[in-house]
């Protein structure tokens, strides 16, 4: 991704996951906002030159997936990973046997008192994929890949729901659900 499409996902994630009203910018309450609006907004407040075309590239050309459109293609709202009480009409799901999250070895010791919290996010963030897992851990630090338990934890009545994006997302994760590697 170019220099100015990353510094735009990034001002997205921000506005759409974390502080719309950094351009004043109101979401609705399943997170979705106008693209005119944001353009609008953008141009007045921030030094960014937004388009529809450029926003509906980021979207298309993500790697993570992280935005979605609306089906008419106007709005715009962030799939997971919001710090801002949001529905995003996730209906609850059977996850697979086992998923994974990554962190850094110097959160371990917490992790292992307190569980997993979602901390100033509504959801932990976890993944089927060991190699995803890993990439998010090394972004703290030093990776530990962690295994979650999560046929135990959905038979005590734990909930998981899949972002559309493919991302697994649950309250928090007790710590007897979760295997930390020696």
């Amino acid at each position: 991704m170019s220099k100015q499409l990353t510094k735009t996902s990034k001002f997205l994630s921000l506005i759409l996951r974390h502080k719309p009203e950094t351009i004043n910018l109101t979401l609705d309450d399943h997170g979705w906002a106008d693209i005119n609006e944001i353009i609008i907004k953008a141009a007045a407040q921030t030094e960014l030159a937004l388009s529809k075309a450029l926003i509906h590239e980021i979207v298309a050309n993500n790697d993570k997936q992280r935005f979605a459109l609306s089906a008419d293609g106007l709005r715009i709202r962030a799939n997971q990973g919001h710090s801002l009480e949001v529905d995003l009409g996730l209906t609850a799901q059977t996850a697979p046997e086992i998923l994974y999250h990554g962190t850094a070895s110097r959160f371990l010791a917490s992790i292992a008192k307190t569980g997993l919290v979602a901390g100033e996010r509504q959801y932990v963030h976890l993944s089927e994929n060991i190699n995803t897992a890993r990439q998010v851990g090394q972004r703290y630090g030093k990776a530990v890949i962690l295994t979650l338990d999560t046929r135990a934890m959905a038979a005590q009545g734990h909930q998981f729901y899949q972002a559309k994006n493919g991302v697994w997302l649950t309250p928090a994760v007790p710590p007897e659900f979760i295997n930390i590697p020696e």
